[in-house]
């Protein structure tokens, strides 16, 4: 990647990443402000404020911005997560003028009327129902409720009924003027793009910026308790936690390659033990989350309400025998798959802007290729067996579970074979 980069006065970064074999343009604006910024009286507000910025602006209203994009065949979106909000589009290369146009309209000048706050709100409060309806997608609200216990990075994203039903125009207002700061925002561009021209375009529509830092987190800190929510369901959904890394460990790599082995794909030995020789779940997969300042290792599964009683067991078995005696072979086709997933990505322009500004957030740089699969590469079996033994002696884990739960194994049994009873009579 033939990366430039640009830091205008404001304090806005400028990133353009060149494919120059592609006709379009990923773009977008990421800002460093996500829900672990937030207080409780407006927890999910940063999610709110997403949704608005489409609604309108002091020169197009929220028809205007849709029908303006889709005239030439572009796309825009956002998401919203616990560190970040991002605002993205995808336009042909001559479409790149209107392309940041909008973005720098919805960013600087949104309008946020009552009447659209309204109707969004009671989208948003629709977004809340159908989580609540999805087991598979809620179970992990709770296992970061469950892992972060009564701080912001716990919280969920979209935040609760009451405080969306209770999000006012000035709410927003000085939320996005406290935190949508130029310091703390990044513009990245990937595809066919030429640097000079980009900086040019932004910095004149981004002039409005507010110009200062980004805003600053309350340290996340990895607690670890038990989340249970006995529901009439055909499946258990089961999530479980244990302390990993931040983003800029060294340790990240032998993290996200412990995680691969143990249930990143069908030849991982989750998939392989609990489905595979026992049948015990249709789906099983482990991952690596990291942020900046924390991190988890997070297995995931569906399972049966008879066969929860087993799947606790055979999960920790699993992690165990993995740091007793992961294997070169089985190291080498984890890196393999993350290796083949990393280089696959950088085909598609908005991976690389992802990649970039995930870069940014953890490093304050751009990481090569060649740097990450050289760390990639340095990581062996026995980093693996190393990690994979700090986990099972660390003390700390954290379970959330949706559904027929009678039969799951106690909390404070399955935590006693990660250190948790030691531990805590070293405490007493």
């Amino acid at each position: 990647m033939k990366i430039e980069i640009t830091r205008l006065s404001n304090g806005l970064t400028i990133v353009t990443d060149p494919m120059p074999q592609l006709e379009s343009v990923a773009m977008g604006v990421w800002v460093n402000c996500g829900g672990r910024h937030e207080t409780a009286p407006i927890m999910g507000v940063s999610h709110m404020l997403e949704h608005m910025a489409f609604k309108g602006t002091k020169r197009r209203s929220a028809r205007d911005i849709a029908v303006e994009i889709e005239a030439v065949g572009g796309f825009l979106n956002a998401y919203t997560s616990r560190e970040q909000t991002a605002f993205h589009a995808r336009v042909l290369k001559a479409d790149v003028p209107l392309g940041i146009d909008i973005l720098a309209d919805i960013l600087t000048a949104p309008a946020f009327e009552q009447s659209e706050l309204e109707r969004e709100r009671q989208v948003v409060l629709q977004e809340l129902g159908q989580a609540q309806d999805t087991p598979d997608d809620i179970v992990f609200d709770h296992l970061q409720a469950a892992v972060y216990p009564d701080q912001p990075m716990g919280w969920p994203i979209l935040g609760n009924e009451q405080t969306v039903g209770s999000f006012t125009q000035d709410d927003l207002r000085k939320y996005m003027g406290a935190n949508y700061r130029a310091g703390g925002m990044t513009f990245i561009a990937s595809g066919a793009v030429d640097h000079a021209s980009i900086v040019q375009l932004v910095e004149e529509q981004f002039a409005g910026l507010s110009a200062g830092a980004g805003p600053q987190a309350i340290p996340a800190r990895f607690v670890g308790s038990d989340k249970r929510f006995d529901e009439d369901l055909e499946q258990i959904h089961v999530t479980y936690a244990f302390p990993g890394v931040a983003s800029d460990d060294p340790d990240i790599y032998a993290a996200q390659v412990y995680a691969t082995a143990l249930g990143g794909g069908m030849s991982s030995r989750l998939f392989q033990e609990a489905r595979e020789k026992r049948g015990l779940c249709y789906s099983i997969q482990a991952f690596a989350q990291a942020s900046t300042d924390t991190g988890m290792i997070g297995v995931y599964t569906g399972t049966g309400e008879t066969e929860a009683g087993e799947i606790s067991a055979v999960i920790a078995g699993e992690m165990a025998a993995l740091a007793e005696g992961a294997t070169e072979v089985e190291v080498a086709r984890a890196k393999a798959q993350m290796k083949s997933g990393m280089l696959m990505g950088l085909e598609r322009p908005s991976s690389r802007t992802e990649q970039i500004a995930s870069n940014l957030l953890a490093y304050g740089r751009v990481v090569s290729v060649e740097e990450m699969t050289a760390k990639l590469d340095a990581v062996d079996a026995e980093a693996v067996r190393r990690f994979g033994a700090r986990l099972m002696s660390s003390g700390s884990s954290a379970m959330a579970a949706v559904g027929p739960i009678k039969n799951l194994e106690s909390y404070d049994l399955f935590a006693a074979r990660f250190g948790a009873g030691l531990a805590r009579r070293a405490a007493e």
